[in-house]
């Protein structure tokens, strides 16, 4: 079974969505055959590379809300990662284009680095004070995922280096209808969107494992739609 995941670093629901899916994974009998492969998405595709703002002044400008209003929640955020047991930054974050972490990551894939690379990534956005909008920070991660920095300072140097595989798989998001970040493709029978809790991965597992049609599971849940606008619920939890 494959499982396909388009997803953007600058997401946090994304973040989520990956442990909680990796949960759901953990308890699936056949998990060892299950192929997961992370797939482009940008939220923000027309922010020009170096143009960075810090996240807290985003949300408000983009929710028409107060800096403190922005801050709750961010807070609210925070506390749906720290049930996941991930760490969580509300201040000090900056966003930013995503199209080089992506081109970073096609590599990656094709060195069979991917998901390592991912992690990184979204640990070192969420949780620590390094900023993935910085290509020197952007080449650390790549050596820490077991990349070669030379391949990958070269990548970030040709803006068309695997440009291309991170264009195709946001129109295939297109063509399947996803409209927000995170979305789950499994085995091309099921669909899923947002950050569920880890119950309805793993029962979406075993049903796409016993091979039904193509359809949607779960309620709403948090995600980040495609104007790069994150839905944050009232409440701590998101199911």
């Amino acid at each position: 079974m494959r499982v396909e995941i388009w997803s953007d670093i600058a997401c946090p629901w994304c973040y989520i969505g990956k442990a909680r899916f990796e949960k759901g994974l953990a308890g699936f009998a056949h998990r060892d055959e299950v192929e997961v492969v992370h797939r482009s998405f940008e939220l923000d595709p027309g922010r020009a590379k170096g143009d960075t703002a810090q996240v807290i002044d985003m949300l408000a400008q983009k929710y028409g809300r107060t800096p403190e209003e922005a801050r709750s929640m961010e807070a609210n955020v925070a506390a749906n990662a720290h049930a996941e047991g991930l760490g969580y930054r509300t201040e000090g974050r900056d966003h930013g284009s995503t199209f080089d972490i992506h081109r970073l990551l096609h590599l990656a894939k094709a060195r069979g680095r991917q998901d390592e690379l991912l992690d990184l990534a979204y640990r070192a956005n969420f949780a620590e004070e390094r900023s993935v909008f910085d290509g020197d920070v952007l080449i650390e991660l790549a050596v820490e995922a077991g990349l070669d920095a030379d391949e990958a300072r070269a990548v970030l140097a040709d803006p068309q280096a695997y440009a291309a595989e991170v264009r195709a798989d946001e129109r295939e998001a297109s063509e399947l209808g996803a409209d927000g970040v995170p979305f789950f493709v499994l085995d091309r029978r099921y669909g899923i969107s947002g950050g569920q809790p880890a119950e309805v991965f793993a029962q979406a597992l075993e049903q796409a494992w016993q091979d039904r049609p193509l359809t949607a599971i779960g309620g709403d849940a948090a995600a980040c739609d495609a104007d790069g606008a994150c839905e944050v619920p009232a409440t701590g939890g998101n199911g």
